[in-house]
């Protein structure tokens, strides 16, 4: 598949099968996730794969998420990823790196679904044994999608780029 159209075709999927995913295409979205570029190579990330039923359902918010076969949490450590003016890069390497993680998942004909905020941080923290030293950046569910929700609209590039200046 050309890199455009995986980008086109990967949707947010609220819906999932309950077919489990075999483990070979979990740790392929991983290993997507690994490669992905962060601030001094320090790949501040860390990722927790929950199957366990009753741990799904605790960590989630959101029924439709833990009604997934898999639920993956990424972790961010702080303090291996820069601090530039105030603004810590964690964020931004985990962002990268499940960006990877949910294009990969796309490839393989899987549904993924961004959870940014949704989420209590302490409950997931002490449902999975994460370490005072990682914040818990963001959850998605990944399994086969039940449902094939249509395209959003998208604004042009004449809206979304200048060039050289404002």
């Amino acid at each position: 598949m050309e890199f455009m159209d995986l980008v086109k075709k990967r949707r947010s999927i609220r819906k999932y099968k309950p077919e489990p995913v075999p483990k070979e295409d979990i740790e392929y979205v991983l290993e997507a996730a690994r490669q992905a570029p962060s601030w001094a190579n320090r790949q501040c990330w860390r990722y927790i794969v929950v199957s366990d039923e009753v741990t799904r359902k605790k960590i989630t918010m959101r029924e439709w998420a833990a009604n997934a076969p898999i639920v993956i949490v990424g972790c961010g450590d702080p303090t291996k990823a820069g601090n530039l003016d105030g603004r810590p890069y964690y964020m931004l390497d985990m962002g990268i790196s499940m960006e990877h993680l949910v294009l990969a998942a796309a490839e393989k004909g899987l549904g993924t679904c961004w959870i940014g905020g949704q989420f209590d941080e302490k409950v997931v923290r002490e449902a999975l044994g994460v370490p005072e030293s990682h914040r818990v950046v963001a959850l998605t569910p990944l399994g086969y999608p039940d449902e094939s929700p249509a395209a959003k609209d998208r604004k042009t590039l004449v809206e979304l780029v200048t060039w050289e200046k404002w």
